[in-house]
C-alpha cells in the first residue's frame, strides 16, 4: 500500500490546515467545505489528515464502532456486554462518491433475505463506516440535495436515523466532515452551505519559487513514498501529539461573556441568517484557544473562527460568491474587544503544544534537506492560495456607469489574444449593456419522460417521486413493490407445495417501484449577440431575461451552456456547466456588435449538443434560441435548422417596433419551437401564474 502524503509536507495552504486541525480538535465545529478551483491539493491534505488523527479503541463485533468506555445504548448490534474483545485501529476514512445512493449512506434493510428468508437484516451504510472518523465528500456541489441534507443532518446530531422498508434504526455517527468543491462546476444552495461549519477558498500560487517546491516534493513522493513519508515522521507525530493534547484540554477552555457577545455582535452585523453562525464561530474560537494551548478563549481565536466561519453565510443570491469584508471584521472586534492584549487570557500555566503554530499547523514543515527556502513556501501558499483578502469574488462584475465589468471580460473561449481590442460595432463603439434585476419566467418543460438525473424541470423516472407502476429489477434490488411481489408470486403457491400461512416468494417474483419526478435538463442558450441587438437598445433586456432564465435553471438543477453568435462566427462562451454562475458571469459581460451569423450560431449550438449526447445521453436537452431572427452572415439557416430537428427548443422574440418581419416566428417554426415574444413576456408570466 502507497504512504499517505505527508500532513506537514503540503506547502502553504495555512488556513486549510488550521480549518482541517480545528475539527480535529473539536468535530463540534462541524466539518470544512473546501472551495478552490482544480489541481490544488485539495483531496491531498484531506486525506493526510485522517493519519494524524489519534488512534480509536472500538469493540470487535460492532459494526458501528462503538466505545468500548460509552457503547451507544441504541447501537443496533448492541447491546454490548463488558468483556467484549477490544481492538484498536487508526481513525476511519470514508469516501462518499458522487454516484452514491441513499440506502449506501444511511444503509437498508436487506430486502432480498427479508423476502426469501424471513431475515430482518439491516446494512450499515457509510455514516456508520465513517463514525469516530473522517466523512470525506469530494465534488460535494455535484452530489444530489437531499444527500446533502441527509448528510448534514448526521453531522450536525451525531446521530443517524433509517426509518424506512419496515425497518426503523438510529445509531452514532459522529465525524469529521469535510467536503471539497470546485465552484466552476457549480454552487452548494445557500441552505445547505450554511450547515458546513467552515469554509476555506484555495488558490494555485502564482509564484514560481513556490510552485517548483511543489512538484519538487510531489515527485519526490512519486519517486519513492515511503522514503518521503519517513523523512516527515518527527513533523507529523508533533501534529498527532498536539490534536491529541488539544481535545484533552479542550473541556477545560473558558469562553467568557465578554467574547461570546463579540461573537454575538459581530454575527449579527454581517446579517448572517439564524443562530448556526454563532454556534460554529463560539465553537471554533474554543478549539483555537485549546489548539493554541491557552485556557481562555481571546479576541484573536474569535478573529480566527469568524474569518473561517463566516464567509459562505454571507452568501444571500445565488449568483453571490462567499466572501467575507475584512476591514469590517477588524473594525467590529475593535469597537467590541476590550482594551487588552490579545495574550492576556492566556493560561500561563498552559504550556503550547510541541510544534504549534497558531497560525495553523506545526512549526519545522520545511522537513529534511531544506535550506531554509520552504519556511518561507509555508508563510505563502503554494499548492493553493488561503487569503480571505476583500476582495471581488470570481467572475463577479464591478460596475463602470450603467456598464457590467467583470475581472475577465473575456470567456475562456474567446480567441482573442491579451490586449487585442474588443469586438465594436458599425461605428467602432464597444457595446456592453448592462443587466437589470431578474424576475420570474414561464415553466419551459421538455415533453415526454425522461430518466435524466433528478432535478426539477421535466417529468423522468427518477429515484424519488411518486411510485406510478413496478417492474422486474434491472440490478441489486431497492426499493420493493410489495403488492406486485406479492402478486407475481400467487400464481404459483400450489406448484411450491405451500402447506402453510404464508406465501412462498422466490426470486424471480420480486419487483421494484417505479417512480415518477422530475430531472434537470441541459439548457443551452444560443444568444445573438449582433450590432442589430445593440442599435435598438434591446441588448439589456435580452440579457436581463437570459439572466432570468438562467436563475430558473439554477432553481431547477439544471445543467446550462451558452454559445453567442456575432461578426462573422460563433462561439462558445460558456461549455455545458452546472455552474449557473459562470453563466451570469459570462453573460454580464457579453459584448455585442458586428453582422447576424445565425446559422453559426445553430450550427455550433448543433455540435455542442452532439458532443454532450454522447457523455450524458440520458440528460434531455432544452434549447433556448434569443435572436430577433435576422440573418445577415454565416451560412444556410435552414440547413442549420435541420441539424436540430428533434431538439426541444424555445425562441425568444427579440423583435421590435411598429414594423416587425416576424423572422424570430419563421425561424420557430422550423424548430418546432415555442415562441416567446421578449416584450410580452409578462403577459406570458401573468397567464403562467394564472394557470398555476
Amino acid at each position: 500500500m502507497t504512504a499517505t502524503y505527508p500532513f506537514s509536507a503540503v506547502v502553504g495552504l495555512d488556513d486549510l490546515k488550521l480549518a482541517l486541525v480545528l475539527n480535529a480538535v473539536s468535530p463540534r465545529v462541524g466539518g470544512v467545505l473546501v472551495r478552490g478551483e482544480k489541481g490544488t491539493a485539495k483531496s491531498t491534505i484531506v486525506r493526510a489528515l485522517a493519519a494524524q488523527l489519534p488512534p480509536v479503541e472500538v469493540l470487535a463485533a460492532c459494526r458501528f464502532a462503538c466505545d468500548p468506555s460509552a457503547p451507544d445504548p441504541a447501537c443496533p448490534d448492541g447491546p454490548h456486554e463488558p468483556g467484549e474483545r477490544v481492538v484498536t485501529r487508526a481513525a476511519a476514512l470514508v469516501e462518499l462518491p458522487v454516484g452514491a445512493s441513499e440506502d449506501r449512506l444511511v444503509g437498508s434493510l436487506d430486502l432480498e433475505r427479508a423476502l426469501t428468508e424471513g431475515v430482518k437484516a439491516f446494512e450499515p451504510g457509510l455514516l456508520a463506516a465513517a463514525h469516530r472518523g473522517v466523512l470525506y465528500v469530494d465534488e460535494v456541489n455535484l452530489l444530489h440535495d437531499h444527500l446533502v441534507d441527509l448528510l448534514l443532518d448526521a453531522a450536525a446530531l451525531g446521530t443517524c436515523y433509517v426509518e424506512r422498508e419496515a425497518v426503523s434504526v438510529r445509531h452514532a455517527a459522529r465525524f469529521l466532515l469535510v467536503g471539497t468543491m470546485n465552484p466552476e462546476e457549480g454552487e452548494l444552495r445557500p441552505q445547505l452551505l450554511d450547515r458546513f461549519g467552515l469554509t476555506v477558498e484555495v488558490r494555485a500560487s502564482r509564484e514560481p519559487s513556490e510552485r517548483a517546491e511543489v512538484v519538487r516534493r510531489r515527485m519526490a513522493h512519486d519517486a519513492d513514498p515511503e522514503g518521503f513519508a519517513a523523512r516527515w515522521t518527527a513533523q507529523e507525530a508533533e501534529l498527532a501529539a498536539g490534536i491529541a493534547a488539544a481535545r484533552d484540554r479542550l473541556g477545560a477552555v473558558e469562553l467568557p461573556d465578554a467574547r461570546l457577545r463579540q461573537i454575538a455582535e459581530v454575527c449579527a452585523a454581517f446579517e448572517v441568517d439564524g443562530l448556526r453562525a454563532d454556534l460554529v464561530t463560539a465553537n471554533a474560537a474554543v478549539a483555537h484557544a485549546a489548539w493554541r494551548g491557552a485556557g481562555v478563549v481571546t479576541t484573536e481565536d474569535v478573529r480566527v473562527a469568524a474569518r473561517l466561519s463566516l464567509p459562505h453565510r454571507r452568501r444571500r443570491d445565488p449568483f453571490d460568491a462567499p466572501g467575507l469584508d475584512e476591514r469590517l471584521l477588524e473594525e467590529l472586534l475593535d469597537r467590541t474587544s476590550e482594551d487588552e492584549h490579545p495574550d492576556d487570557d492566556t493560561d500561563p500555566d498552559t504550556p503550547p503544544p510541541a510544534g504549534d503554530d497558531p497560525k495553523g499547523g506545526p512549526d519545522g514543515d520545511e522537513g529534511p534537506g531544506s535550506d531554509g527556502e520552504d519556511r518561507r513556501d509555508d508563510d505563502a501558499t503554494a499548492s493553493g492560495d488561503t487569503r480571505t483578502e476583500d476582495r471581488a469574488p470570481a467572475g463577479e462584475s464591478r460596475r463602470d456607469g450603467d456598464r457590467a465589468l467583470p475581472q475577465d471580460a473575456r470567456g475562456p473561449h474567446d480567441s482573442r489574444a491579451p490586449g487585442q481590442d474588443e469586438p465594436t460595432d458599425q461605428e467602432g463603439q464597444v457595446q456592453v449593456a448592462g443587466v437589470a434585476a431578474p424576475y420570474r419566467v414561464p415553466w419551459l418543460k421538455v415533453r415526454g419522460l425522461g430518466n435524466g438525473a433528478s432535478g426539477r424541470r421535466s417529468r423522468a423516472r427518477t429515484p424519488q417521486g411518486r411510485t406510478t407502476g413496478s417492474r422486474a429489477p434491472e440490478g441489486p434490488l431497492r426499493s420493493v413493490h410489495l403488492t406486485a411481489t406479492l402478486v407475481a408470486a400467487a400464481p404459483y403457491q400450489r406448484e411450491r407445495g405451500r402447506t402453510a400461512p404464508g406465501l412462498l416468494i422466490r426470486e424471480e417474483d420480486l419487483r421494484e417501484t417505479v417512480k415518477e419526478g422530475r430531472e434537470g435538463n441541459l439548457v443551452l442558450f444560443v444568444v445573438d449577440a449582433s450590432g442589430s441587438m445593440a442599435a435598438r437598445k434591446r441588448m439589456t433586456a435580452v440579457k436581463t431575461a437570459v439572466l432570468s432564465l438562467l436563475l430558473d435553471a439554477y432553481q431547477r438543477r439544471d445543467k446550462v451552456g451558452m454559445v453567442t453568435f456575432r461578426g462573422s462566427a460563433a462561439e462558445v462562451a460558456l461549455p455545458p456547466t452546472s455552474s449557473v454562475e459562470a453563466g451570469a458571469a459570462r453573460l454580464r459581460a457579453l459584448p455585442t456588435g458586428g453582422r447576424t451569423p445565425l446559422a453559426a450560431g445553430l450550427a455550433r449550438a448543433a455540435e455542442v449538443l452532439r458532443v454532450e449526447r454522447m457523455r450524458d445521453p440520458d440528460r434531455r436537452p432544452l434549447l433556448v434560441v434569443v435572436t430577433d431572427g435576422r440573418a445577415t452572415s454565416g451560412g444556410d439557416v435552414e440547413r442549420a435548422a435541420a441539424l436540430l430537428t428533434g431538439t426541444a427548443s424555445v425562441v425568444v422574440d427579440c423583435e421590435s417596433g411598429p414594423v416587425r418581419l416576424g423572422l424570430a416566428g419563421r425561424l420557430a417554426t422550423r424548430l418546432r419551437a415555442r415562441l416567446i415574444p421578449l416584450d410580452g413576456m409578462d403577459d406570458l408570466i401573468r397567464d403562467y401564474r394564472r394557470a398555476s
